[in-house]
C-alpha cells in the first residue's frame, strides 16, 4: 500500500538524519565529518525525497483533498512544507560546499543550518506520520489508491530496495555498520 511505503520511507529518512546528526557532532568536536556520507545524504534528498516522496504524498494530498476538504485543510499547506524543505536542504548543500571549498565560515552557523533541516524533517514527517497519513487512510477508497499507485512512478528507493545506485553504497556502507553497532551496544 502506498501510505505503508510512505511511511516506511520517513523510517529510511530518519535513519539518514540520525547519520547527519552524528556527522554533525564530529564536526562540532573540530574533527572532520565524512563528507562523502553527508554529501550522499543530500544528494538523496534531492534525487529521491524530492522528485519522488513527495510528489507521492502531493497525489495523495489531493484525493484527501477531493474526499474530506475539512481533514486536508487541517494538514495545511503540504506543498509549501516541501518547498521549505527543499530550501533548507539547499541550504545545508550550500554550507557544505563552502565548509569543503575552504570558505570562512563560522561552526555555529554551519551547525544552525545543518541542525535547522534536521529539525524541519523530523516535524514534518511526524506531523505527516500522525495527522496526514491517518487522514487519508480513513477518507480515501480504492479507487482513489488505484489512481494514486496509477500516476505514482514505480522507480526504487536509490539507496534502501535491493537495487543501490553507486554514489549511494558507501553511504549504504555507513548505514549498515551503524545498525550492526547498535545491535552490538544492545547485546
Amino acid at each position: 500500500m502506498i501510505l505503508e511505503r510512505l511511511s516506511k520511507e520517513h523510517s529510511n529518512i530518519e535513519k539518514l538524519l540520525a547519520i547527519l546528526e552524528r556527522e554533525l557532532e564530529v564536526f562540532d568536536r573540530g574533527d572532520r565529518p565524512d563528507y562523502e556520507v553527508i554529501r550522499a545524504i543530500i544528494s538523496y534528498f534531492e534525487v529521491y525525497t524530492e522528485v519522488y516522496h513527495h510528489p507521492q504524498e502531493e497525489l495523495v494530498l489531493a484525493k484527501l483533498t477531493t474526499r474530506d476538504p475539512g481533514a486536508a485543510a487541517k494538514i495545511g499547506d503540504l506543498v509549501q512544507e516541501h518547498r521549505k524543505g527543499a530550501e533548507r536542504l539547499y541550504r545545508v548543500a550550500h554550507a557544505v560546499k563552502n565548509v569543503l571549498a575552504d570558505r570562512e565560515l563560522l561552526r555555529e552557523n554551519v551547525d544552525t543550518v545543518i541542525r535547522d533541516f534536521i529539525t524541519g524533517e523530523r516535524r514534518h514527517m511526524m506531523a505527516e506520520d500522525r495527522h496526514f497519513f491517518p487522514a487519508a487512510h480513513k477518507a480515501l477508497k480504492l479507487q482513489d489508491w488505484a489512481e494514486i499507485a496509477s500516476a505514482v512512478t514505480a522507480r526504487k528507493d536509490p539507496l534502501f530496495s535491493d537495487i543501490i545506485e553507486d554514489r549511494f553504497a558507501v553511504l549504504r556502507e555507513h548505514i549498515l555498520r551503524l545498525e550492526q553497532e547498535a545491535e552490538a551496544e544492545r547485546r
